[in-house]
């Protein structure tokens, strides 16, 4: 599946016009490492990094360097114990593969040569979806560039043709609801730039066109990434940041120096560690790496994930819960669901409650009305029906989660909600 035509010099030689190497990079002193032990904390809360979530820890404790036996061993048979799931989207085997090769010399990740033939496969039935469903792949792009990723450091096949029409930049799948997916464009800079490292490095074969036009559909992805930057330097929202800091890190040649002022950046995430944000482990997971300057790019750069956990406190204690001086207290929501018609109800839940509490207090009340069923994601809960009606990737539906009419940035089961809001779970269309 690979190219046949050879990058003439002359691209070789265009190569050193662009970031391939070179990297603007900020990270957090090893004297502050100490304002990410929360982070840290959070991932190996064995309660919690379960699934596919103990993939996207692993592979975050590898880049970072963070060396313990007896919670790696851990954190590696959850994966392994996924690996069988036949059930698996590309992405999350994309994942998997990324998490158990990532930092090991070239014969251990020998050893994982079955999950990428897999993942070919996977890939491939993606791009069948698409030229049957209107451009519509089985999931989603975020997914496909996680799939391209992983194939490109593992050595994997696919067409540098075929993802030259797959990637450019105003494909409607960069795209949800109207506005730039920040992660999705982040994660196909990152699987650009590693196909282009290859390309040059004399790994992969393609001729001077295709080679272009990756160049092309990279930097303006980057610019696209760069319009989404925000007054308090978050680019997109506080979730996106990290795998947009990995994707701009790589691609210093596509923007100007004050285009993005990364300590900006950084400063702004590490004031939202201390107030919860990152309570879920894949949330702490995909923003640690850019904080200490890593990126998925250093998967199979095995020096680089060496440097110990000296630097960092790492308790596998369970928290310790503190009694509360009085009875919870609760809170009153008004929560509907919208398809064609509206259903609403008031509902009561304890203070401290999230959206999927609500939704489940609301079945309760109203089953007709308001049942749903919910699947486990790497994010935690991700709804998949109401009312028996089912999210579907070829017609590009979806259920959204707003509050006051407006999305809510955090996962139904991470969105706390506050007295007296107006909760609404609408049947939309990306």
């Amino acid at each position: 599946m690979r190219q046949s035509h050879q990058l003439p010099l002359v691209g070789f030689l265009l190569f050193s016009l662009i970031p391939s190497q070179l990297c603007t990079i900020c990270e957090v002193s090893k004297e502050n490492y100490s304002r990410l032990n929360p982070l840290i904390n959070t991932m190996i809360d064995s309660k919690y990094s379960k699934g596919i979530q103990a993939a996207n820890v692993l592979l975050s404790l590898k880049l970072v360097g963070i060396q313990n036996q007896s919670i790696e061993q851990q954190l590696i048979q959850q994966v392994h114990d996924n690996e069988e799931n036949k059930d698996l989207t590309s992405g999350q085997l994309a994942l998997l593969i990324l998490a158990l090769g990532a930092c090991q010399n070239s014969d251990e990740t020998f050893a994982y040569s079955h999950l990428v033939s897999q993942l070919e496969k996977k890939f491939q039935e993606e791009i069948n979806n698409m030229e049957v469903h209107h451009g519509n792949p089985l999931t989603n792009y975020y997914q496909l560039s996680l799939d391209v990723l992983a194939l490109c450091l593992f050595n994997g096949n696919y067409s540098i043709t075929e993802l030259t029409n797959l990637f450019t930049p105003e494909n409607k799948n960069f795209y949800f609801g109207g506005q730039f997916s920040v992660d999705t464009g982040a994660m196909a800079v990152l699987a650009l730039t590693c196909v282009k490292r290859r390309v040059v490095n004399g790994q992969t074969e393609t001729d001077e066109e295709n080679f272009k036009h990756l160049n092309n559909h990279a930097k303006s992805l980057v610019k696209k990434l760069l319009s989404e930057k925000k007054e308090n330097g978050l680019i997109g929202n506080i979730f996106s940041t990290g795998e947009a800091m990995q994707a701009l890190f790589v691609s210093s040649n596509y923007y100007k120096e004050n285009e993005w002022n990364c300590q900006q950046t950084l400063g702004t995430v590490l004031k939202e560690i201390p107030r919860g944000t990152f309570r879920i482990p894949t949330a702490a997971a995909q923003i640690l790496p850019a904080l200490v300057g890593k990126t998925y790019l250093d998967v199979t750069k095995h020096s680089s994930c060496v440097s110990g956990s000296g630097n960092f406190n790492i308790s596998t204690q369970e928290p310790v819960s503190v009694a509360p001086t009085s009875s919870p207290s609760h809170i009153l929501v008004h929560y509907s669901v919208q398809i064609n018609e509206t259903y609403s109800t008031d509902v009561t839940v304890p203070k401290g409650s999230v959206f999927l509490d609500v939704m489940e207090e609301a079945q309760k009340i109203n089953e007709t009305a308001f049942r749903f069923t919910v699947v486990e994601s790497s994010w935690g809960p991700y709804i998949t029906s109401v009312q028996g009606l089912k999210a579907n990737n070829n017609h590009r539906t979806y259920w959204e989660l707003l509050s006051d009419s407006k999305p809510v940035s955090q996962g139904v089961g991470s969105y706390v909600v506050q007295n007296g809001e107006k909760l609404e779970v609408r049947w939309s269309k990306y």
